[in-house]
């Protein structure tokens, strides 16, 4: 993809980053080359000036953007960097130096069988790894594969785009010209129907189709015609060899039910006992392509269709900045307990999700580490709705302030928060929509004296929220509006935290107006919440100077492993 110069009036900088190119331009915003501080390549996505005063579409591109980061980097272009906050959001994602699979086709030709192999398990493994993350592409297309060295790449999901005036789900065909042939049936329907990841696997289907035979399944005269032919027509396939036409065939199954998932459209690929020729040469000759296949299969588990009352709180993602979309912002769901636990695993020396300790060092190169998940408190356990390891970017980011005097870094697998002449700091953290019953379990460290560990939970701005602090005597609960910090109780604590001591798993169990703090799954006491007029829903970590101690200016705490769970469907408090 080779880049276009500057424009003049492109920036020529943001953040740390120097722009030295456009890669492109669509819907949502532009997307530029850049170089990083240690002269590494990079694409900057930068979003549409007209986008950047709506609150909606920043609060959904912030949120969006962290669960992105959790996608493995299996044949995916991986979510680098971000900075939701700056007056022209972007977003950093590594560059992939290669022709997409539309430009190799148009240019010459289909495929041949044993690349044609490569990019059906290329492409699966990467909808394995999006899918496992809890995010749908929803814009899988030939321009948005691209064919680099090694194994192919899966670029532009799990990004918020533009919304156009309704913020309607399903879209026209006039509406979506550039995608309609990848589009799945359930997306011309009602408006109110919940797209699933079985929208991805129609668009495999449709991909593959493409890359061996040259034509999309269901060509027509028009996006109109093509639509039609969706919705009523069996797919044309000729040209394309059995078994891999029967599993495009399932794919493109007009009941999102029929269709396999991402994982079992791998597993059929690489696995499957009648595992084509083609594959098997594709496999032997792309090491790294293997590999990828090898570690998605290991570590990430099914993402089944969620019910009907988990469906309309279905997390929306990302089509690609080429077209405009109307993406439906009701189309949000949380991951299932079940499934993040069992997604969430270690891929050794170079990732780690949300429950993994460090690698075993006696584990081979790619190969996942055993995972043991920290101890959580005592409480009856509720639907999770976030998780963290804090060990680096995720849902939690880094940050430091210009003046130097307060940051949130991640070192040594913790989240590290500093003030130093301030009496507190926030770390920026997910904006997901919180219920107001809730828990939160998560480690606290007090790394200096004088240090307070603070959880703020019902958090607003600019009105404030419900507060915890971890100090080393005490616990107090209250509540934190504008600078007016109230206790509402203090719960004394037989055996200190001691600065520079070990971790304790602090618990916050939520019901109605009363909060449960408990230290080591050990009960501390309730504490009411006070009757401030307090309407927020997320949750933050940060840092508070304990006046009480003296000669102390500055304070630093950490924290690890955080899960924050829906209320639990019954037992007592």
């Amino acid at each position: 993809m080779r880049p276009e110069p500057l424009r003049p009036h492109d920036p020529v900088r943001l953040g740390s980053y120097e722009l030295v190119g456009r890669l492109g331009e669509g819907g949502m915003g532009t997307v530029y080359l850049a170089r990083t501080a240690a002269g590494t390549q990079v694409a900057v996505k930068v979003v549409r000036a007209d986008l950047t005063p709506d609150d909606e579409f920043r609060r959904r591109f912030r949120s969006e953007v962290a669960r992105a980061r959790q996608v493995p980097p299996f044949c995916t272009a991986e979510v680098l960097d971000a900075d939701p906050d700056a007056d022209h959001p972007y977003l950093v994602v590594e560059y992939v130096d290669g022709p997409t699979l539309a430009q190799v086709v148009d240019e010459r030709g289909p495929l041949t069988a044993a690349n044609l192999h490569s990019v059906a398990i290329g492409v699966a493994t990467a909808l394995t790894a999006i899918h496992g993350a809890g995010v749908i592409h929803r814009d899988l297309k030939p321009r948005n594969v691209l064919l680099a060295p090694g194994t192919p790449k899966v670029i532009d999901f799990g990004i918020a785009r533009a919304v156009g005036g309704t913020a309607t789900g399903n879209t026209s065909p006039e509406f979506m010209m550039g995608t309609v042939a990848y589009m799945a049936p359930e997306r011309f329907g009602e408006a109110d129907v919940p797209l699933t990841a079985a929208a991805d696997i129609f668009a495999w289907g449709g991909v593959v189709a493409y890359a061996g035979t040259g034509r999309t399944p269901f060509e027509g005269d028009s996006p109109l015609a093509t639509a039609g032919r969706i919705l009523t027509q069996e797919p044309d396939l000729s040209g394309l060899a059995d078994p891999l036409r029967e599993l495009v065939a399932d794919a493109l199954s007009k009941n999102p039910a029929d269709r396999p998932s991402a994982r079992e459209l791998l597993d059929r690929l690489v696995a499957g006992p009648s595992r084509p020729a083609a594959t098997a040469a594709a496999l032997a000759g792309q090491p790294d392509l293997r590999a990828a296949a090898s570690q998605a299969q290991s570590v990430t588990g099914l993402m089944p269709t969620p019910p009907p009352e988990e469906a309309t709180a279905q997390v929306s993602a990302v089509p690609g900045m080429d077209e405009p979309d109307a993406a439906d912002t009701r189309r949000r769901w949380f991951l299932p307990a079940a499934i993040a636990l069992l997604v969430l695993a270690v891929i050794a020396g170079t990732m780690m999700i949300v429950f993994g300790p460090p690698p075993d060092p006696t584990a081979g190169p790619g190969l996942p580490s055993p995972v043991a998940a920290p101890p959580t408190s005592t409480a009856p356990a509720g639907p999770l709705l976030l998780a963290d390891a804090l060990d680096k970017d995720r849902l939690w980011l880094a940050k430091a302030e210009p003046d130097g005097r307060s940051s949130c870094v991640f070192t040594g697998g913790e989240l590290h928060v500093r003030i130093d002449a301030k009496p507190l700091y926030k770390c920026r953290g997910p904006q997901d929509t919180l219920p107001a019953d809730l828990s939160v379990d998560v480690g606290v460290r007090l790394v200096s004296e004088g240090a307070c560990a603070a959880v703020w939970f019902h958090f607003k701005l600019p009105r404030g929220g419900h507060l915890v602090r971890v100090c080393r005597d005490n616990i107090f609960v209250g509540t934190h509006q504008s600078s007016d910090v109230t206790v509402t109780r203090t719960l004394p604590l037989d055996n200190p935290i001691v600065a520079g001591g070990p971790p304790a798993r602090i618990g916050l169990r939520v019901l109605g107006d009363m909060v449960s703090v408990s230290r080591d799954g050990v009960p501390l006491g309730d504490a009411p919440l006070g009757e401030a007029e307090i309407s927020g829903n997320r949750v933050l970590l940060g840092v508070f100077l304990d006046r009480d101690t003296p000669g102390t200016g500055s304070a630093e705490v950490a924290f690890d492993h955080i899960e924050v769970r829906g209320p639990a469907v019954a037992g007592p408090r």
